[in-house]
Order: structure tokens, then sequence, then C-alpha cells
């Protein structure tokens, strides 16, 4: 989406979200036409009292309080239509758009992460939506309610005297040049709000997140001045924002007071003449006066609506982002597990230089390769490839001798179960974070032999809860081998023909490490067995040992070719066991 789009086709784009719920929104805009018809009735009430002033009868009196009582309770029925059922409408598009931009975001390609941050992500889906809910419920009601009780009581003032209702016609696009200038201004710093809004949520994020590193390393006065920067600018753009809001709406009121005094000297001028009863003046006045309400609270709901739209305008950028390519229509029962890498290249966008550099590969199924390799070097890139977290640049990977890029989506990540060293646990019971997603059906014995073989089960049956017990957030709760370990579990539990295990001993100690290589070494029979490990003693039995070096394949083989070829790999294994 461009930088700027116009406010009416934000709005536009908006009211597409009101169509599924347009008999609310009739029904809301019946109550506030029925809101707005009062105005005039209380307008033309003043005519009545005046007359009765002049003669009082009881019949007459009673006349004036019914009619009084009868008004506002007429006009009470059409407040609660309105403001309900545009709260109904409201709450809708705002549920459809937080659930919508949700979705979305759980179908966006890596590579967006990559280069968007998770505080402003957050933000979207929180701050902007919040802000939307503005426009869409607040502002609504200000527009159709006080839009049609200015409507309404114009049509009464033309039907009254023309003439001098002239002159509130003569001020209206002084009015609107003066919001119309305003709202440049209130979208202007409605984006810096939001921008800086996304600051706050990240370094506040960041810090409850890495609190234990923030005292460690003496952070805490750092991430202290951080935050008070970022809410500082915050401060500053909704000062910017409030200045704008003070100024455009007394400076919009005086504009209407002076089209009110002329419209006030010119009736008195035709009372002295002759020309205009007092019930006429007072009419006119009442109706006049009751017009200046509606207009200040329109002028002021402006800020509202243009902070909605500067936000409806930053979600629609994520709607409106591509998603995952997913051309692939061959679904793909249960693969054997053979993958093949043809000369595949990779660049990260924006990067200078390809991490990838003709990789040549063919895995038979059912074997283990460990990528060997320092930081960098291109290993985990190699293997976000093959479940297509990234699109080849060159080359293809093929999977039983398809293309992956020709499965859909969800039938080649069927195939493939993950470990990796940044463990993901969600907020519930060791039990869901272990039958996850798509795994959810599985019994509770498949689960226990899932978790023993993962050598997980000896420490859930010691917690006070077993399965049930709550792991917190990211598995906080617990140790991060207990992490890694229930990570495992739910890659057993998935019994893929491709297994990926990204550093997935890094958090173990050495006696959970044991059990788990020999967990490992029972697992990864049968399946394609991709290993990325950094110690080496971990992938001494594999069957294949590939290393990565620059992008490239230096040396491949098993163990013992390696260490007898004495390249890369025999010197790597040297620094780390002679350390």
């Amino acid at each position: 989406m461009k930088q700027k789009t116009s406010a009416g086709r934000l709005y536009g784009r908006l009211l597409t979200y009101v169509w599924p719920h347009k008999l609310a929104f009739a029904t809301a805009v019946l109550g506030f036409g029925i809101y707005a018809s009062a105005a005039p009735m209380l307008a033309h009430m003043m005519g009545l009292v005046e007359q009765t002033l002049s003669n009082p009868t009881r019949e007459q009196i009673i006349m004036v309080v019914a009619t009084l009582v009868g008004v506002f309770l007429y006009r009470g029925i059409g407040t609660f239509l309105g403001k309900f059922f545009v709260a109904v409408v409201g709450r809708n598009v705002v549920h459809s758009l937080r659930t919508e931009l949700f979705n979305k975001m759980t179908r966006l390609p890596s590579g967006f992460y990559d280069s968007e941050s998770s505080g402003r992500l957050i933000s979207r889906v929180i701050f902007d939506v919040d802000q939307v809910t503005g426009a869409s419920t607040k502002a609504v009601t200000a527009v159709i309610q006080e839009g049609l009780t200015v409507v309404g009581l114009m049509v009464y003032l033309l039907w009254l005297d023309y003439t001098l209702t002239a002159i509130f016609l003569v001020l209206t696009p002084v009015i609107g040049g003066v919001v119309g200038l305003a709202s440049r201004y209130f979208r202007r710093y409605s984006r810096r709000i939001q921008k800086a809004m996304g600051n706050v949520t990240q370094i506040t994020n960041e810090s409850i997140n890495g609190y234990r590193e923030v005292r460690t390393f003496g952070g805490t006065e750092y991430e202290q001045k951080r935050f008070e920067k970022a809410s500082d600018y915050n401060r500053r753009q909704s000062l910017k924002f409030g200045l704008t809001s003070a100024i455009n709406v007394p400076l919009t009121q005086q504009i209407v007071a002076l089209g009110l005094a002329v419209m006030v000297y010119l009736m008195f001028q035709r009372v002295m003449a002759g020309s205009m009863t007092s019930a006429e003046f007072l009419q006119f006045m009442t109706a006049a006066s009751l017009i200046a309400k509606p207009l200040r609270a329109l002028t002021d709901i402006n800020s509202v609506i243009q902070k909605g739209l500067t936000a409806a305008e930053s979600i629609f950028s994520v709607l409106d982002a591509g998603t995952e390519p997913d051309s692939g229509t061959e679904v793909m029962t249960r693969a054997r597990g053979q993958v093949t890498f043809e000369q595949v290249r990779f660049r990260y966008d924006g990067a200078d230089k390809e991490a990838l550099k003709g990789i040549s590969l063919d895995v038979s199924p059912g074997t283990s390769v460990a990528f060997v390799g320092k930081s960098g070097s291109g290993k985990t890139t190699l293997v976000n490839l093959i479940p297509r977290f990234y699109e080849v640049t060159e080359g293809r990977i093929l999977l039983d001798g398809e293309d992956i890029r020709n499965l859909t989506l969800d039938s080649l990540r069927a195939q493939i179960a993950i470990v990796s060293q940044q463990v993901t646990l969600f907020n519930g019971s060791i039990r869901s974070n272990i039958a996850y997603g798509a795994l959810a059906s599985c019994s509770d014995e498949e689960v226990l032999a899932a978790a023993r073989a993962a050598h997980a089960d000896e420490f859930i049956q010691r917690l006070p809860q077993g399965y049930d017990t709550q792991v917190g957030e990211d598995g906080v709760l617990l140790s991060g081998g207990q992490r890694q370990r229930i990570a495992i579990a739910r890659a057993l539990l998935k019994n893929a023909p491709v297994l990926i295990l990204d550093e997935a001993t890094s958090a173990l100690d050495t006696e959970s490490e044991r059990h788990i290589q020999e967990a490992m070494e029972e697992v990864m029979k049968g399946r394609t067995t991709f290993v990325i490990a950094h110690r080496l003693s971990t992938i001494e039995n594999a069957d294949r040992i590939v290393v990565i070096d620059q992008g490239e394949v230096r040396e491949d083989g098993t163990h013992a070719d390696l260490i007898a070829h004495q390249g890369v790999y025999a010197q790597l294994h040297q620094i780390q066991f002679s350390e």
C-alpha cells in the first residue's frame, strides 16, 4: 500500500466490513434519524411556548408539557436504537478486522517477519485495531447522529427564513477548510504516534523477555533510558495532536459564533421593523443555537476519525501484503523421504551476497545427514528451504523426485517435523504442547509413548499435575532441557518421514544429552534426518556429514572418512576435543 491513501478510499474499504451487518446499521441510522428529527421539533416548540406565555391556559400548558415529554421520549428511543446498533456494528467490524489481521499474519512469508519488529506487529493487532474502533463506533455515531441533526435543523431554518439561513451556508466552505487543514495534521501525527507505540511495545517486550540478561549485564539503566526516549517521543507527538485538536474546535466554534451574531443582529432588525414575530424569533434563534453543538461535535470527532483512518491504513498494509506463495497443486500422502538438492542458490532480500551458492546433494530415504560449519555458513538456511519457509532463488529441491514447489504447503509440511534451537512452547498444558495443532486428536497413549521416547516422561511424572501441568508463557516454568525434550516429543508424535534437528540437544546437560542421543538414534531409523550441530560429538554416528562453508559444500562423507581426509571437519573435530 502507498504511504498515503485518500480518506475516502480508506473509509470506503472500512464500509465493506459494515455491509454484512447492514440490517443493524440501517436500524442505527433510523435511530439517529429519529434523534435528529427531534431537534427541529424542540426549536418549533419555542413558538408554542411563546404563544402560551402570551395567553396561558390550562389546556395550553398541559399541551406544552405533554409535547415536551413526548419529544424527549421520541428522541430517547432514537438514541437507544442508534447507539446500541452502531455499537453492534462497530464491535463486529473490529472483530472481523482483528481476526482477519491475525489470520493474515499466520500466512505471511518468513521474509515479512524478518523485516518487521514483533512489537510493531503486536501494536497493529492491539493499538491500531483499537483506533479503528473509535472510527467505526464513536465517530460513526457522531457523524450520523450529529450530521443528521445539522441537516434537519438546516432544513427547518430554510423553511423558516432562507435568506437568514444563507449566512450559515456561506460559512460552510470556511469551516470545511479549517477541518481539512486539521485533518492533514491529525493524519501526520497519528502515523508518528503509531510508530512510537510500536517502539514502546517492542522495548517492553524485549525487556520483559530478557529480564535476566538486562539485570546480569547491567542494562537496567540503558533499557530505562531507551523506554523513556520512546515514550517521550510518543508523548510529544500526542501533544502536537492534542494542540491541533485544541485549536481546531474553538476556531470552528468562533466561526459559527460570528455567523450567529450576524443572524441575531439581522433578526432584531426585522423584529423592530415588524417583519418577524417574537415566536418566529425564538424558533429561529433556538434552531440556530442548536446547530452549534452538533457542529462542534462533528469538528471534535475529526481527530478520532483521522486516528482511525491512519490505523486502518496500517492494518490494510498488512492485509494487502503477499502471503506465502503456494502454487503447488500436488498432494503427497506420505513421502519415502528422498531429498535432492539440485544447484540450490539462495539470497535473502536486500542481502549483498548469496547465502547458498549452488548446493547439490542427494539424500537417500531413512539416512541421517549432519550439517557442520561455522555460524553463518548457511546450514540453517539450507534446512529452512526444505519446508519452504523461504523460496530458492535458483535451482530446485525434490522430495521423492517431486519438486517441492509443485506440492501444496500443507502437504509438504505434513512430511516434516522440526526441533529447533529456539524452542517455542505455548501457554497451556504439557499435553497440549506435545499434541499441538493437527496432533490434538492423538490419544493419551500416543502422547505418552512420544514423551517416553524423548525421555520427557520421567520429569513430567514428577510434576504436581503431570501432563496437565501448565508450562507458563513460552515454557518459562520449565528448564531449558525440559523444554527441549517436550519439543522433541512433539516431533516424535508427528511421526513425519523427514526430521530436522537444528541444535536439538543444545539446551541439554550431559546426562540429558546422553538419554536423548540414545532416543534419537532409535527415532532416526527409517526417517530422513537433517541434523545441525556445533558439538561434533553428537553427530559422529550420522550416516553422512556435510561440511558447509560460506554457502558451499566443502566436504561430504562419514565421520571416519572425514577424519582420515584431514580437512576442515578434522580440524574442527580436533579443536573441539582438544578443548
